[in-house]
Parts: C-alpha cells; sequence; structure tokens
C-alpha cells in the first residue's frame, strides 16, 4: 500500500493534515493507516535537530520504520520535516523497492508564520530559537520535476486537502518499476563476495592513504570508480581507519542483500555510500 510523505517547516501543520489524511483514508478504505513520524520516537527535537549524528540516527530509524510498515494492506504516512532532498530520494528508492506508489504533501507556509506558530506551542514541545532558525535555513523545498517529489501535493494554511486527487495517485496510479539498485537478486557469482571484499578494501586504503596528502574540497580518485563520482574530501578531520571499516562493514551487509551482476559497478556504488555516509 502506498507511502504519504509529508514535508514542510517545523510547526508548519504537518501533524494535523497527517490526521486529516489518516481518518480519510481509513473512513473510505477501511484500511488500517500508520502515521510514523517524531512524535512515535518520543525524540527531543532540540536535543536531536542540534545534533548531525543524532538527527541522522532518528532519520535512519524512521525509515526503517516506515520499511517495517509497508505492506499490502497498510497506508503509511511519514510525518516528520523530511527537509531534505537526499533523504526523500531514499524514500523514493524504497518505495521502489517495495513497488508501491507514494506521494508528497507539501504544507507550505513562511517562516514568520511557522515560527508564530511554533511560539503559541507548550513549552516542552517548542524548538528553540536556534534550532527553528537553523532548520528553516537548511530546507531544501521539495519541486515536481523530481521524480522522487511527485506527485507533489502543496497546502497552503486554509486550503482544503486535495483528497480526491491524493486518492488518485496513491491507488490509481501505477507503482514505479524496479530497478538494478532497488530490486533484490540472489547471488548469481561464487566471486561476488571476494570482488566485495577486495574493492571495498581496496577503495578504503586508496582513501585513508590520500588524507596524508589531501587538503577539505580536494577530489579524491579512487581504484574502479569514475573521476565523476570521486569520493570528495570535505571533512576538516581525519577519517580514521575503523570508521571507514565500519562504514565498509555496513555496506557490505547491504550489498549481500542487494547484489549486483556487474562487478564493476561496486566502486562506484561503495564511493557513493560513503559520499552520503560521511560528514
Amino acid at each position: 500500500m502506498p507511502l504519504i510523505v509529508m514535508c514542510g517547516y517545523p510547526c508548519s501543520g504537518k501533524t494535523r493534515r497527517a490526521n486529516e489524511l489518516k481518518a480519510h483514508f481509513e473512513e473510505k478504505t477501511g484500511r488500517e493507516v500508520h502515521i510514523v513520524g517524531d512524535a512515535a520516537l518520543d525524540v527531543d527535537r532540540n536535543n536531536v535537530y542540534a545534533d548531525s549524528q543524532k538527527e541522522k540516527n532518528v532519520r535512519a530509524s524512521l525509515k526503517a520504520e516506515v520499511e517495517r510498515k509497508v505492506s499490502k494492506d497498510n497506508i503509511v504516512i511519514l510525518d516528520s520535516l523530511n527537509y531534505i532532498k537526499g533523504y526523500r530520494y531514499e524514500l523514493f528508492c524504497l518505495i521502489k523497492h517495495a513497488q508501491t506508489p507514494h506521494c508528497l504533501v507539501y504544507t507550505l507556509t513562511s517562516d514568520e508564520e511557522s515560527s508564530l506558530w511554533n511560539k503559541n506551542r507548550d513549552a516542552a514541545e517548542q524548538y528553540s530559537r536556534d534550532t527553528f532558525d537553523a532548520l528553516v535555513r537548511r530546507f531544501e523545498a521539495p519541486d515536481s520535476r523530481n521524480r522522487w517529489d511527485s506527485p507533489l501535493f502543496t497546502v497552503l494554511q486554509d486550503d482544503m486537502l486535495p483528497l480526491e486527487a491524493i486518492s488518485d495517485a496513491l491507488f490509481r496510479r501505477k507503482a514505479p518499476p524496479p530497478n538494478q539498485s532497488t530490486q533484490s537478486q540472489p547471488l548469481s557469482s561464487a566471486n561476488f563476495l571476494y570482488e566485495l571484499d577486495k574493492i571495498t578494501q581496496d577503495v578504503l586504503m586508496a582513501i585513508f592513504n590520500a588524507q596524508k596528502t589531501s587538503v577539505p574540497g580536494d577530489l579524491v580518485s579512487v581504484p574502479g570508480a569514475t573521476e565523476k563520482i570521486s569520493f570528495i574530501l570535505k571533512l576538516s578531520r581525519s577519517i580514521n581507519m575503523a570508521e571507514l571499516r565500519k562504514l565498509r562493514r555496513q555496506f557490505i551487509s547491504y550489498t549481500k542483500m542487494h547484489p549486483t551482476e556487474k562487478t564493476g559497478q561496486i566502486a562506484n556504488m561503495f564511493v557513493q555510500y560513503l559520499n552520503k555516509s560521511l560528514h
């Protein structure tokens, strides 16, 4: 069943709209509707969103919960900021793998309106001024020209939800077809695990050695990866081998479940994974 991704500034009405959608679809379809969001995880917003690693962990937990809930019988609504374009793309890949439709509901407000609503909340539920301002600055607005942001429904404060249009997008539209990167396949090559281990180890050593002479912003070429997606050394700190090995183990675990028949793609896949994982 479909996934509805909420998106908007802090205190822009996402939860209110999510509850409206839940009530509508439960009444109209008789199906169970699950709302997955920050509230369900009982997170301290100011604590989490002021720390990039904690925020990253929360996003991963939300994505994992969505993946568990999505099924042929349920409707899932992800009620969170979802303000990062790359994260919305990850959700798009998830629904492609699950072969289910999705849509994005964007609660559009000005930062002044959202700030006022934030101030009118109970003190325990408010974002601090610094946290609120930082989230607004980092917000990456959805764009319907992007596959992962489409179909896009933009809703203003006083608008009625376009329930029929959302329903058509979710139930009368075919799911995006799975592709090589999202469809699970059985391991087809006896040599695959050997190549996976060797290539990822070579990439690690190239990155580790390059740090001795590189400065932040340098493009570091790694064995087997094209220059276009070479690892970008963005950090002002060195990446220790323990951190690299941890990411390598995570990548290997994922790739075993989603192997590619073209081992020549492994280096590029690993580089892309590192670029997303290291901040």
